[in-house]
This record gives structure tokens, C-alpha cells and sequence, in this order.
């Protein structure tokens, strides 16, 4: 499900000729763009599959040559699922590994190789320790040393690769820097294995794992680009629209040591491998008109056109014939007619997504409005995978779906518990420490206080914490006016590890997000749409809902079930994706960012804010106003805020 909603947010697939990547025909036209071979895959698990399927295939070829097979790998979650098929591989179709020599990219420093932070931990527990690979073939990089030693460990792992005879099969991904491996902004071509200090943007990526940005290592070991490039293949794994910008700069534009990946663009073997959220920026995802030929349809149109209005720098009733042949979009003018035409039937479809009435309006024609009329008044799920995701990215329409007398429910799909600081804790503890015998103060510093635990959040501290954004949330629906009675945690198991590194969505998770739905029988569904969630919690907590749905779908009074899609703290709707937009007034707003306040545990420098220092609520009216000045820029009306919303649509 998750898949086939990427494919619509991507609008991939509207090329004339149905074309492959490595098609000869396919690749000069995008090589004119692209600069390193990308496979565009459905999904991470079928690029994972592929590149999984590579790894095999190589070692099979090597064990009927006499020949070792020497793979260099990752510790980055971006390469779990290519793990995850060889595991497979070995255990069903007698894929061995008795051959296989295993390097590790990088690991950080002044780490112990056994904490849950270690890639080299990381790689054993994900990988090694499920195949037949001997132990003298393992090679993970050793963060656990002083200043003095690093230096020498570094030259004989250079060494030892030579000794090899070099990597065979280079596996990594991507940060936000650029960076393959630790090889941050400034590495040179001829860098070889070496300590290197991390990027502040990448010790901000690391921080939810270390529990802050004050506890993430400042130093690491990584293969160095020289290293890296001597691979005799290589593929660069990544997911999610949180890299797509990054991955731009890296395919399509000049080789630059801002950017270590862009020297892949000089290894004849290297390819690139990402799903359609991550292309979201390549030309030929973003702009196909100016590649190809394309299927001009509706949705591709609009895009286009919202594209133009914003290169041009004009109002969309403003644009010319002129504009459309001098930006690549001759063959739609061919094909459709002269612009104004084109410009009208755009203009009346954004408009029409207008609406502020977001449950329907009662008494009205609906025939151009984004919801139905009846029934009036509707019950409504709304989803929302931390406690406060719902006020952030839809407390206006929340707000103006009660005002409106329909019975609204909220769901927190998770308890968001790891988000809050032990500080907090203590000081909930003390306020409380007479309420209740069950918690005395001394008891909960011990528990937090323990030091050779795996985990991080001993069990009642968690607990604690999560009755903390329970709290936080009950208020934030008090101040909205939901009832009490429709306060649904539904805790999903998940989450609850105890750690930030989650367990995969299982029945039970989907079951607890059905019997919701089931009970309520909603005739609204509102639901976190994210695909850039850096801790991908909120990409777990969609494929729940959409499985949940989808299990449902036959039943009779699903029939009347629409599904809402927003976006959350990480990132907002383009325009021509939006299909509802519900506009906020100024004073609207204003109650928006007083439910937001309710939420006292993410205020002021909370846990996981990514590397966006803004706070939550002012991520969120940026993000409402950016909307609202996007319609007003397209020549529709002003508004203070808009919130917007994409529809999911069922499986045919």
C-alpha cells in the first residue's frame, strides 16, 4: 500500500515509451541529466531484493572460480533490508558465505563495539551472526581505541584490503551531507582510510539515537573515498524523500567535495539504488517533459503548471504560450490547445480544492468540493502516530471539524515516550511523589540512573513517560473539544522496544488500528501521510493504517470511508499534489499554536527535532503560511494559513 501511494506522490511513469534505466534509448536521454547509473525501484524492499541478488550472484561466480569474494558493508539502516534477503538467501536457497571476506565502512569513535550505537554491532546482530561466514573473515572497523593507536589501525586495514585483493562489492548510503561513509563535505578523491570528525549536520541525524546531539561522538574511522572508489562495484542505497535533495546534487550536478557521493559519478560500476520517494527530485521524476515525450493527463498537467507558474514568476492566468515553449512544454500546448485554456481548467481544479468545510458542507453542491455533504455530521478517526502529531500538522481542521458538530475521535498511535527527557521525568516525579507510594523519586533516579543496560529507558521510567504525553495529549483534545471518551492510545507493540531502533509493523499492531476503525465505523479517516520521517516511526504507523483499511475494505459500511493524508513536522504537500486545503484565519492559527503548547514535553529544544532548530509549532505555521502564499502566488486567494491534505485511494 505504502508502494502504490508513493507511486501516485512521485508521478513517476509518464513517459510515452515505457522505457527501463538501462535501456540504451533511455539512458542518453537521462544522461544528459543523470551522471551515475539509478535504478528507481517501487519500493526499498525491491531494491533491496536486487542488490541482495547481485551480492549472490557474485559470490556464486567467484566459489565456482576458486575464488574469494570481498564485500565492503555498511552499518546504516538504509542497507538492513538488503541483509535481510542474503539472510534469506543462505537459509532457503543454501546462499554460503565460508568464502566471503567482510569489511565495514566506518564506525564511530571512542564507541565500544558491543553498545546498541555500534555499526559493528549493528552488522553482527542484522547479519553476521545468521550466515556461515568464519570469524577470521570479518573485518568490522573497531571505534573502541585511543588517540594514539587509530592512526596505525588505519593503515593496516588499507593493507589488509590490498591483501584481499581488493573489494569486490561496496554496499553503503547517504547522509544529509552527502557523505558516503564518514567521507563528509571536504574529502578529498584521494583519501584513504582515516579518523575523520563529523559534519554537525550528520551528529544531528545521530542524535535520536544517542539521546541527544550532546552524547553522539564527534570523531569516527571511515573508508576513505580512494578506498571506496577502488570497489570494483559499488551501490549507494537510499529512501525516503529526506534524501532527495541530497541525491540530486549527488546524480545530477558537477563532481564537487561538497558532496563526497558525487565522485561516484567517476566509477564506471557504481549505481546508485532508491525508491520513487527518494527520486522525487530527479529531472526525470520531477520534470519528464523535459526528457521525453509524456502522457499528458490531468494530475501531470497540473503539476506542470504549478512548475511554470513558479519558474516564470507568474500568476497561472498570466501565462503565456510563449512560457510554455520556452520551458520544454511545447507538446502539451500541441496536444491540449492554446494556454489560456490549459490555464483556466488548472485554476478552476486548484480552487475547487478549497474548502472550509473539511467534514463537508451540509445544504450545498458538493459536485465541486473536495468532501461529500452527507453524511453531515460524520464520525471521524483521526491518526496520529506520536501525541502530537495531530495539533502540529491539523490542529486548524481539527478544531473547525468539532466547531462543526462532527464526532471526532483522535488515535495516538504510539506513546512517543522515547521523546521525552529524563529531566522531565524527575520533574513530574517530584511533583507527584506523594501521589502515589507505587513511585518513590529514590526508586526512579536508580532506574534511570543504571549503567550497563541496553536499554536506555528502563521500563517504568518509559512508563512514566508515556502517562506524561498521555497527559499532554488529553489536553491538547480538551482544549479542541474532543470528548474524553474519544482519546484512543492504542501503544502500538512496535514501538515499544525501548529503544529508537523499532520493531517491524506485526498483526498485531494492524489489529489494534482495525478493531478502532471497525468500532467507530468512521465516514472520515485522517492520517499521517509521511514519507520523510527521519525515525520512520510515522512510515510505520501509515503502512499499519493502510493495511488495516485494506483488510476492511469489503465491508459494507466502508463504502462511505474516505481517507485524509497529511504531512507531519517533517515536510509539506506540494501544491500540485494538494486535493483538499483547508485555509486558517488568524485568530485559527493562533488556537493551532495554543493546542501545540499543551504538549510541554516537546517545547523548548525536544529530543528528536531533525535538523530543523525551529520549533514545532513554528515549523508548523511556516509550513501553513508557505501554503496559503503558494495559493496567492498562483494568483488564487490569500489566506493567513492553509492546512492540506492528499486522498488515499483503495486498491481497484
Amino acid at each position: 500500500m505504502i508502494k502504490k501511494f508513493e507511486k501516485k506522490i512521485s508521478q513517476a511513469g509518464h513517459f510515452k515509451n515505457p522505457l527501463n534505466e538501462r535501456d540504451p534509448y533511455f539512458r542518453s536521454l537521462i544522461e544528459k541529466f543523470e551522471h551515475i547509473s539509478t535504478g528507481v525501484h517501487a519500493s526499498s524492499t525491491d531494491g533491496s531484493i536486487s542488490v541482495a541478488r547481485e551480492i549472490a550472484e557474485i559470490i556464486k561466480a567467484n566459489e565456482k572460480s576458486g575464488k574469494r569474494t570481498v564485500l565492503a558493508l555498511s552499518g546504516e539502516t538504509a542497507v538492513g533490508e538488503v541483509y535481510t534477503e542474503l539472510i534469506r538467501l543462505h537459509r532457503d536457497e543454501g546462499l554460503s558465505f565460508e568464502n566471503t571476506v567482510v569489511f565495514s565502512v566506518m564506525e564511530l569513535l571512542s564507541l565500544p563495539g558491543n553498545v546498541y550505537q555500534s555499526y559493528k554491532r549493528y552488522l553482527r546482530d542484522k547479519f553476521l551472526q545468521h550466515i556461515n561466514i568464519r570469524e577470521e573473515h570479518v573485518f568490522c572497523l573497531d571505534g573502541d581505541m585511543d588517540q594514539e593507536s587509530v592512526y596505525r589501525y588505519c593503515q593496516e586495514t588499507e593493507k589488509k584490503i590490498s591483501a584481499y585483493g581488493g573489494i569486490d562489492y561496496l554496499v553503503l548510503g547517504i547522509g544529509r551531507t552527502g557523505r558516503i561513509g564518514y567521507n563528509e563535505p571536504g574529502s578529498s578523491k584521494n583519501s584513504l582510510t582515516r579518523p575523520v570528525t563529523l559534519d554537525d549536520t550528520s551528529r544531528t541525524e545521530l542524535a535520536p539515537v544517542f539521546l541527544g546531539k550532546e552524547n553522539v561522538p564527534r570523531r569516527a574511522i571511515s573508508l576513505g573515498v580512494r578506498t571506496i572508489l577502488g570497489s570494483k562495484e559499488i551501490r549507494l542505497l537510499a529512501w525516503g524523500e529526506n534524501k532527495a535533495n541530497i541525491l540530486k546534487r549527488a546524480i545530477e550536478e558537477k563532481v564537487s567535495e561538497e558532496v563526497a557521493a558525487s565522485f561516484l559519478q567517476e566509477h564506471p560500476r557504481a549505481r546508485v539504488v532508491i525508491d520513487a520517494a527518494a527520486a522525487a527530485e530527479l529531472t526525470r521524476i520531477k520534470t519528464p517533459w523535459l526528457i521525453d515525450q509524456v502522457l499528458w493527463d490531468d494530475r501531470l498537467i497540473r503539476k506542470a503548471v504549478v512548475w511554470l507558474s513558479g519558474v516564470v514568476n507568474k500568476p497561472i492566468l498570466k501565462l503565456t504560450d510563449r512560457d510554455y515553449g520556452d520551458h520544454g512544454m511545447e507538446s502539451l500546448i500541441t496536444e491540449k490547445g492554446v494556454a489560456y485554456n490549459i490555464n483556466i481548467s488548472v485554476f478552476n481544479d486548484l480552487q475547487h480544492t478549497i474548502t472550509g468545510w473539511p467534514g463537508g458542507k451540509p445544504n450545498a453542491d458538493d459536485s465541486r468540493r473536495p468532501e461529500r455533504k452527507v453524511p453531515f455530521p460524520k464520525r471521524i478517526i483521526i491518526f496520529s502516530p506520536h501525541p502530537d502529531d495531530d495539533v502540529i500538522s491539523m490542529g486548524g481542521t481539527m478544531l473547525r471539524l468539532v466547531e462543526h458538530g462532527h464526532d471526532v475521535h483522535v488515535a495516538y498511535q504510539t506513546s512517543g515516550n522515547i521523546a521525552v527527557s529524563d529531566s522531565d521525568v524527575l520533574r513530574y516525579v517530584d511533583f507527584i511523589r506523594d501521589f502515589s507510594s507505587h513511585f518513590s523519586e529514590e526508586g526512579i533516579v536508580e532506574l534511570i540512573d543504571q549503567e550497563n543496560s541496553d536499554l536506555f529507558d528502563p521500563r517504568v521510567a518509559r512508563r512514566i513517560k508515556s502517562l506524561i504525553r498521555e497527559g499532554e495529549a488529553k489536553a491538547a483534545c480538551r482544549y479542541a473539544g474532543v470528548r474524553a471518551e474519544n482519546v484512543h492510545f492504542l501503544n502500538m507493540p512496535f514501538y515499544e522496544t525501548g529503544e529508537v531502533e523499532k520493531k517491524p509493523v506485526g498483526p498485531e499492531d494492524i489489529d489494534l488500528v482495525a478493531d478502532l476503525i471497525r468500532r467507530v465505523k468512521p465516514h472520515q479517516i485522517y492520517a499521517a501521510g509521511d514519507l520523510s520521517d527521519p525515525h520512520g516511526t510515522h512510515r510505520v504507523c501509515l503502512e499499519a493504517i493502510f493495511t488495516a483499511v485494506e483488510k476492511l475494505r469489503h465491508e459494507k459500511w466502508m463504502e462511505d470511508c474516505w481517507v485524509w493524508l497529511y504531512r507531519g513536522a517533517w515536510q509539506e504537500w506540494d501544491i500540485h499534489h494538494i486535493e483538499m486545503a483547508v485555509p486558517l484565519s488568524p485568530d485559527e492559527l493562533k488556537r493551532k499554536r495554543t493546542a501545540i503548547f499543551k504538549h510541554q514535553s516537546q517545547k523548548d529544544g525536544a529530543m528528536f527535532m531533525g535538523d530543523d532548530r525551529r520549533e514545532f509549532w513554528q515549523r508548523a505555521e511556516a509550513r501553513n503560511r508557505g501554503t496559503a502564499e503558494a495559493y496567492d502566488n498562483l494568483g488564487l486567494a490569500e489566506y493567513e494559513a492553509i492546512e492540506a491534505f492528499v486522498r488515499y485511494e483503495f486498491s481497484g
